[in-house]
């Protein structure tokens, strides 16, 4: 089953349930996907991969949002992005821990042959693709300088 035919049906599930919050949610990617489907010159189905995209951009959206309401002191309102952001995160592959991304970026720094801060581009070209979607950028980033700045 697609990533989108998941979608459809428990956005069934939810409107059955009752579930105001979940529905919503799903409404919501549900439309990002089919603007992002009918972006470009024509309009394209979208894979898993670029679902899995679209989910990513919307999970971060949430993350954003959530880190602003907090500072703003609207708390409600990140209540309801952290919900939202729950929903989401259940479309999304496990998350790759932070062992994980230190163990794949000293593999890329080792094949690579990186030696100093100064390979942080090619390291974060070849690593990036590997933990596509399962590690936010920010966090590989932050790995990358540290194990770097290491050697």
């Amino acid at each position: 089953m697609s990533l989108k035919e998941q979608l459809a049906n428990d956005l069934t599930d939810a409107l059955r349930q009752g579930d105001e919050t979940r529905k919503s949610t799903i409404r919501m990617l549900m439309s990002a996907i089919s603007t992002e489907e009918v972006a470009g010159a024509e309009r394209r189905e979208l894979g898993d991969d670029e679902v899995l995209k679209v989910v990513a951009r919307q999970v971060k959206q949430r993350r954003d949002s959530i880190e602003e309401f907090n500072k703003a002191g609207r708390n409600e309102l990140a209540d309801k992005e952290a919900a939202e952001l729950q929903i989401l995160q259940a479309y999304m592959p496990e998350q790759a821990g932070r062992e994980e991304i230190e163990a794949e970026a000293r593999k890329v720094i080792a094949e690579i042959g990186a030696t100093g801060p100064q390979d942080k581009g090619k390291v974060m070209q070849a690593i990036m693709p590997r933990l596509a979607g399962r590690a936010e950028g920010r966090d590989i980033n932050e790995v990358v300088t540290q194990q770097l700045s290491a050697l």
